[in-house]
């Protein structure tokens, strides 16, 4: 059974009341203290030390709370979303990283879905590691640019 986080408040108040217990004892039991523990039974939602308390008070595993969902964006698609958030890019600057991605992840996914998949696991990247690809991404674009014209 899969809940959401909404339905961490009323089960919450459904455990306090099978075990008899007011929000302070409960909150006690929890780890939690009590103005907190009313909040998230009236529907807040707890940081995360919050929740991983609260729900081993109730006895679920956390993963409970979490749906799994398939990811429907591409990789390339997910890279220029982080670069286009990038502060340290212009628009322009981002778009052509984000063209020469997009041509490299196309020209290695046919060739060599494991190089793909290392695209796909990659996290954002440093501003520091951002500018230095940026330039080999160009230079590269420009020596395959002359040997085109050659």
């Amino acid at each position: 059974m899969t809940d959401t986080f909404q339905d961490l408040g009323p089960l919450m108040v459904q455990r306090r009341a099978d075990l008899g217990l007011s929000v302070r004892e409960a909150s006690s039991q929890a780890s939690v203290p009590p103005a907190t523990f009313s909040r998230v039974e009236q529907g807040r939602s707890p940081d995360l030390a919050t929740f991983q308390k609260l729900v081993a008070w109730l006895g679920l595993p956390p993963e409970r709370f979490f749906r799994l969902t398939k990811r429907t964006e591409s990789t390339p698609d997910a890279i220029d979303a982080h670069l286009r958030l990038d502060p340290s890019l212009t628009p322009e600057g981002a778009e052509v990283i984000a063209g020469l991605v997009r041509t490299m992840y196309e020209s290695l996914r046919s060739q060599d879905q494991r190089l793909a998949v290392h695209l796909r696991a990659a996290k954002t990247f440093d501003p520091r590691a951002m500018r230095l690809l940026a330039e080999l991404l160009g230079d590269m674009q420009t020596a395959l640019e002359t040997i085109d014209r050659n």
